[in-house]
């Protein structure tokens, strides 16, 4: 497993709605800030906060490592101690970090994390923006079996094509995370031609798929992601999952009692343990349910880094 991502620290914060709805941001979505937006919403909260490695595809390749597989992790950081975090962190997770340093600081996202649990990010991308599409290379997905895209990507146009294009080239089977609706509402145009062009296997949530579809209802917003796909599968939060191949539906049913205390990383970490079932050759209904059980263990803990009695639950699905 490969995935191609934007390097980046997380930030996470607990505070109320009502300093929420100060920021103007909508509820759950991504807004892109500069580094002092971040540090002036930071000084205004209440509260303490932790400092933690992220970013989507990053998360993703965790899990894959944590799960035991091999996985490979491609983006680009600063050359200071932030940079260094991540990439000592990658290694300390069985992760292979492939990652382009730059001068400039490494990218944040500050999580506010409200009482529902939903996570509402403000990202500056720094260094991670700066990737250069001739950078990504075939080498960079070398005996890759899926190569993971997360939708982040789509604000650099030319980038996620290339690194799309090289990702095909390899032979690789291409997963592509919608990310957050605020992302497909900016990218429907450039996203339909990019998903019917090079996508396998596509994964989003309720609110990415509205976005992208224009409809709620479950069943035509599956049929519609399914469309140019092989794996279309639709996170309804929960109330679980439901995975579409082959013109058949399979329904995930959610694991443990549905409440959250963090969803950050929840979606992340679905996608491991779901990509990870389908490297080993298991059964879909086994993948969703591995995924199901990893954004499970991720929503119990704050941050995106589930701990190793969690791990221990679910490895013992892998058997």
């Amino acid at each position: 497993m490969v995935g191609i991502g934007s390097a980046l620290v997380d930030i996470l914060t607990h505070q109320g709605d009502d300093f929420l709805a100060k920021t103007g941001a909508a509820k759950g979505g991504m807004t892109l800030v500069t580094k002092e937006e971040i540090e002036r919403t930071l000084a205004l909260s209440s509260g303490t906060y932790s400092i933690v490695p992220g970013g989507s595809a990053c998360n993703t390749v965790v899990g894959i490592g944590k799960l035991g597989g091999r996985a490979r992790f491609v983006g680009k950081c600063g050359k200071g101690a932030m940079g260094k975090l991540i990439e000592s962190e990658l290694r300390r997770q069985n992760v292979e970090a492939t990652l382009f340093r730059s001068d400039s600081p490494t990218g944040r996202v500050l999580s506010i994390v409200t009482p529902d649990a939903q996570r509402t990010m403000f990202t500056y991308l720094g260094a991670s923006a700066e990737t250069r599409p001739e950078e990504i290379s075939i080498n960079c997905f070398a005996d890759a079996a899926i190569v993971h895209v997360e939708g982040y990507l789509l604000f650099d146009p030319d980038l996620i094509q290339a690194a799309l294009h090289s990702a095909k080239e390899t032979g690789a089977k291409v997963s592509l995370d919608l990310a957050s609706f605020t992302v497909v509402e900016e990218s429907k145009d450039l996203l339909a031609h990019l998903i019917e062009t090079y996508v396998d296997i596509l994964i989003a949530n309720e609110d990415e798929a509205e976005a992208f579809c224009g409809c709620r209802d479950e069943r035509r917003a599956l049929e519609a992601l399914s469309r140019n796909v092989e794996i279309a599968v639709l996170k309804v939060g929960a109330r679980g999952s439901y995975i579409a191949h082959g013109g058949s539906v399979i329904t995930v049913n959610p694991m443990g009692d549905g409440k959250a205390l963090d969803t950050t990383g929840a979606g992340d970490l679905w996608a491991a343990g779901f990509l990870f079932g389908l490297v080993e050759g298991f059964p879909l209904e086994k993948c969703g349910a591995i995924g199901s059980a990893c954004g499970y263990e991720v929503c119990r803990v704050i941050g995106a880094n589930i701990p190793d009695d969690g791990w221990v639950r679910i490895r013992k699905l892998l058997n």
